[in-house]
């Protein structure tokens, strides 16, 4: 046991060194006249201690969640755990954010230049959107879109145009439905795990996934939204192969493929489909078919109505070499985006995944995290996203914490989560973040 924890031990300490590591080559670098475009590099955002009206909140979430989260996980019947899931995520994540303030902090996030919402009022109707997004996704133009709606596909601009047009438009709607968004992950992780046979590793996994440091980026933007789209079309996706149901199979690719029309990057998520499809162990033709089905049918609609996601994608790859990213260095991203990643999910992931690979078993507490991981590298390696992935890796990150149940259950408690709600606070409160 002591060995065990030991290893734990040296895991986040290497995931904490190589944060360190990554905030001193950047201030070097910046010295040397090489600097990697990231103002608090790698993190983006400014280093400025402060508090707000979330302060005092945050802490009592984290206070409650650390006292009696691990407990009620144990114990609670399985749907009121859930609840308290989602309303202890919810909670988390405005809390944090409120840190900064109501209107930083939370309404004014998505109405700044570069976000969604600055597009929304002289966007038209939806039909004339989609056939005109391509032609605005290369910068230089007079109508070239704004860096955010530019930089994805439509999905994410079609939902925020929806609710303007439904009578919700304005910053504050908008925060709030990105953080019901990613508030689904908290249930929709454990449910998954549930479902694939290990209610223990799902109920471990609560406390961690209501306290995750990334929610310090979740509230508020839209890649919490995202979390939720993605953590929802997986949990689908696991019991319609479980249950043997076509149609919770077409329900689960259409959610997955409208993830497509979220972010371009989330063709990796074919490497998450993979491990839960292993994990279900339960093959049916007629529930793959569905859900292929389903996944294609939000590519034809969106083809039929204008928008070929091929040609996005080609478009966007101009777009993002037109921008900052044509300077970012690769030799440094490539390896400081991990050490973001250390931050945003937390020393707990390091502990999780030391032991998945000490464990090498074929359960969902190992696989899971593995497969997150890998996903996490190909994104690096591909230099589509040098930078800002405290953001942009968000949807991946519930399932690096997915394997709590590796970690012995006193050192849940007393270590691992007491150190994830740390982490998250002294971000909040010494970074002025951009996200």
């Amino acid at each position: 046991m002591r060995a065990g924890r030991r290893g734990d031990v040296v895991a986040a300490g290497g995931a904490v060194g190589l944060f360190a590591l990554a905030v001193g080559v950047g201030a070097v670098l910046y010295l040397l006249g090489r600097p990697v475009h990231a103002s608090a590099a790698p993190i983006t955002g400014l280093w400025r201690p402060h508090g707000g009206p979330g302060s005092p909140l945050a802490v009592g979430c984290a206070v409650l969640v650390v006292a009696h989260g691990p407990g009620l996980s144990r114990t609670l019947p399985w749907g009121r755990l859930l609840g308290a899931a989602y309303a202890g995520s919810v909670s988390w994540i405005l809390a944090l954010a409120l840190v900064d303030g109501w209107h930083r902090g939370v309404t004014g996030r998505l109405t700044t230049d570069h976000e969604y919402l600055s597009e929304v009022p002289g966007a038209g109707g939806v039909a004339g959107v989609l056939h005109g997004f391509a032609g605005r996704i290369v910068d230089g133009q007079a109508d070239s879109w704004t860096t955010h709606v530019a930089g994805h596909p439509p999905g994410a601009f079609l939902i925020f145009i929806g609710l303007d047009r439904i009578g919700l438009g304005g910053g504050t709607w908008a925060a709030l439905v990105c953080v019901a968004g990613a508030g689904v992950a908290a249930v929709a992780v454990p449910v998954t795990l549930r479902t694939l046979g290990d209610e223990d590793a799902a109920r471990a996994a609560v406390p961690f996934l209501v306290l995750t440091p990334g929610a310090v980026w979740l509230g508020v933007s839209a890649d919490g939204l995202f979390t939720g789209v993605v953590a929802g079309g997986l949990a689908l996706l696991a019991t319609a192969l479980v249950r043997r149901s076509p149609l919770l199979g077409l329900a689960a690719g259409s959610v997955l493929g409208f993830s497509l029309f979220l972010s371009y990057g989330f063709t990796l998520l074919i490497v998450l489909v993979a491990a839960v499809a292993l994990l279900a162990r339960r093959w049916s033709a007629r529930v793959m078919t569905a859900a292929v089905i389903g996944a294609a049918a939000p590519v034809v609609a969106l083809a039929l109505a204008g928008f070929w996601w091929l040609d996005g994608m080609r478009l966007v790859s101009v777009r993002y070499y037109q921008g900052i990213a044509a300077v970012r260095p690769y030799a440094y991203w490539v390896w400081a985006d991990l050490a973001i990643l250390a931050v945003s999910a937390g020393p707990a992931a390091a502990v999780i995944l030391r032991r998945a690979a000490v464990l090498r078993r074929v359960v969902p507490p190992v696989v899971l995290p593995v497969a997150a991981l890998l996903l996490v590298v190909a994104a690096s390696l591909s230099g589509f996203s040098k930078a800002e992935v405290e953001r942009i890796w968000q949807p991946f990150v519930p399932w690096l914490l997915a394997g709590a149940a590796l970690i012995p259950p006193p050192d849940r408690a007393r270590r691992w989560l007491p150190a994830q709600a740390t982490v998250a606070l002294l971000v909040n409160h010494l970074l002025l973040t951009t996200w």
